[in-house]
């Protein structure tokens, strides 16, 4: 059955990216590599990533993929990935499957399970666009890898309000300087 789950790394303080929109902070905590690594086991069960503009264009812009394409299947493989965004310039990576998708996540529900065909969708970012997720009742699962470091502003982790009673934390793990959390999400109806 497919799922939908927000998995991502945040600081102490909540934030996903500094103020700038970049994830470098990320890469300069002791054990980052580590951190993302034990992504792995859970992105082999991906079948299709969903993610908002920003992130996206932070992705492609950091490591070059424009310039660098082949890299994208390095990181991705052959994975669909839906990029949430009212944007029209945005640049896709040549021989990459990515497709721009606009308007409410619900108007595309039955596309990302079509797509998943029974596995996991992996929401990579923002914090908005998963919070539109759990709005539209479809976050199935918070993973979170919280880095030892604080940031002071940025966007933030998940801008809404889900209240203790709609999570249940069912994995703690520590790696290198992360604290690994998993908390299934029970939806709003």
């Amino acid at each position: 059955m497919t799922r939908f789950v927000y998995a991502t790394a945040t600081s102490l303080d909540g934030f996903l990216a500094d103020a700038d929109n970049s994830l470098d902070w990320l890469f300069a905590v002791d054990g980052g590599e580590d951190s993302i690594a034990g992504l792995s086991a859970f992105v082999e069960g991906v079948t299709v990533m969903v993610e908002g503009s920003t992130t996206y264009r932070w992705v492609v812009e950091h490591e070059d993929l424009m310039a660098a394409p082949r890299r994208w299947q390095e990181f991705y493989g052959e994975k669909v990935t839906f990029v949430f965004s009212s944007r029209t310039d945005l640049p896709l990576v040549p021989g990459a499957d990515i497709r721009v998708l606009s308007g409410p996540v619900e108007a595309h529900a039955e596309l990302l399970r079509d797509a998943a065909a029974g596995k996991d969708v992996w929401i990579v970012g923002g914090g908005d666009l998963a919070g539109q997720f759990w709005e539209a009742g479809l976050l199935d699962e918070i993973m979170l890898s919280v880095a030892a470091v604080t940031l002071g502003s940025g966007a933030p982790l998940l801008p809404r309000r889900i209240e203790s009673s709609r999570l249940r934390l069912f994995g703690v793990k520590q790696v290198g300087q992360f604290a690994e959390l998993r908390y299934a999400v029970r939806s709003r109806g």
